[in-house]
């Protein structure tokens, strides 16, 4: 039973009992009677009447304490003349007023960064308590092979992607440029958020690839011109200089003649060595753009294979084909893709040195096709991933570190995706992504 309930059955009881006490003690003397009964009823309306303005305000308050448990936020009191109660009704009306305005304004900025972090091109990830993603837009998704539905209530470390376990192990608070299938870079961003009073993590990616890669062009252009410019000049002039000494040649003694001949041309051998070396690093700044024409990409692989076949026999090397090539042509320049896969095949006769084999693979991805060309030497290191695709880097003893460049360029130039990864069996792969 409420309280308004008790109090209206006190109410009536009192009244009942002093009404009965009166027509005890006043019987015989009517008029008593019916004036003390109007008495009553006056002060029984009064009370109800105090009652009910005692009551309502809290059956506002509790009225209201409804309607925000079930966050109704439109509904509004109306005011009834009575001074207190319209007090309580106009700020009732006006907080909910704010709180719906409030609310409003909330969800559109939510909806609003929601759709940013949708459709941006900057990746991001938040975690919750448990450090499971909670949220993940499709950049980051994408980053990750992955979907969000997949990856949404799963810890970075139960995902497959090598690169989520990168992020996993980053340092809280700290900012770095990590490796992504081979020659992609992202910048990385742990940092933490407090979300209803407690902290929680996110992350911030955001593929530099391309701004890296221009960077570092830059910066070897300029170099190989500075360094063309002076050894071509300087070439030029020791070269014609020890041509003016062989002229000489019969002014020097019988004895010494074929000494200083010879050493004049080891030293013009060596000058034009030189020059050839230095124009080799020129030739990938002066790479032109591709002549594309309709052409199939796995006669160029056969060609290749047909044009190795000696040397992989003599290393006892076998050549491998698997999958169904694509039988329609492709834009492209021929002499450039067939110069850069001819260096991602000698990279992997130089890998494997001899007694392996070399697997060209034609494999469906999605909706698109895969050249996947895997070899079996020694595979990639962990140190030297983050530098496969860096100008002048090379792990050959006697390598220039221009070739993984010269085929990045070219397949750049053509608008392919490529990687190069270790197989985990023993060898790398390198991955072309057709159209």
């Amino acid at each position: 039973m409420s309280r308004k309930t008790l109090s209206y059955v006190y109410l009536i009881a009192v009244h009942v009992v002093l009404g009965g006490a009166v027509l005890y003690l006043l019987r015989g003397h009517p008029y008593a009677v019916l004036a003390s009964e109007l008495i009553l009823g006056l002060s029984l309306a009064l009370g109800v009447r105090l009652i009910r303005l005692t009551f309502e305000p809290l059956e506002v308050l509790r009225a209201g304490v409804d309607l925000l448990q079930s966050k109704d936020l439109s509904s509004r009191f109306r005011e009834s003349g009575n001074p207190e109660m319209d007090g309580l009704v106009r700020v009732y009306n006006r907080m909910a007023g704010e709180l719906r305005d409030e609310r409003i304004r909330h969800e559109e900025q939510e909806h609003f960064l929601r759709q940013i972090l949708e459709t941006g091109a900057t990746a991001v990830i938040t975690l919750d308590l448990d450090r499971e993603i909670v949220q993940i837009n499709g950049s980051a998704a994408a980053l990750l092979d992955t979907s969000p539905a997949v990856a949404t209530g799963r810890r970075l470390a139960e995902l497959e992607a090598p690169f989520a376990h990168c992020l996993d192990r980053l340092p809280l608070g700290t900012t770095t440029v990590l490796p992504l299938h081979g020659r992609r870079r992202v910048r990385a961003h742990r940092g933490t958020f407090f979300d209803r009073g407690f902290r929680r993590e996110y992350f911030v990616l955001e593929e530099l690839t391309e701004e890296l890669r221009q960077s570092e062009k830059a910066a070897y252009e300029k170099l190989i011109r500075m360094i063309s410019h002076e050894v071509n000049n300087t070439a030029g002039g020791v070269t014609s200089l020890l041509d003016s000494c062989l002229n000489y040649a019969d002014q020097i003694g019988p004895n010494d003649r074929a000494d200083f001949r010879d050493a004049i041309r080891v030293a013009t051998t060596r000058t034009a060595r030189l020059n050839d070396f230095v124009r080799s690093f020129a030739d990938v700044i002066r790479l032109p753009p591709p002549t594309k024409e309709p052409f199939r990409l796995a006669e160029i692989v056969e060609s290749l294979r047909i044009l190795l076949r000696d040397e992989c026999a003599e290393r006892r090397i076998e050549w491998i084909t698997e999958g169904r090539p694509p039988s329609e042509a492709m834009p492209l320049d021929a002499s450039q893709m067939e110069q850069a896969l001819l260096n991602v095949f000698r990279n992997a006769l130089d890998a494997i040195g001899a007694d392996g084999a070399i697997r060209v693979r034609w494999e469906t991805r999605g909706s698109r096709l895969a050249l996947e060309i895997e070899d079996t030497g020694g595979g990639i290191p962990a140190d030297v991933v983050p530098s496969l695709f860096s100008p002048f880097f090379t792990s050959k003893p006697t390598g220039q570190g221009i070739g993984l460049t010269l085929v990045q360029e070219i397949l750049i130039g053509h608008g392919l995706d490529f990687s190069l990864r270790d197989s985990g069996r023993g060898g790398a792969v390198f991955a072309i992504l057709l159209p």
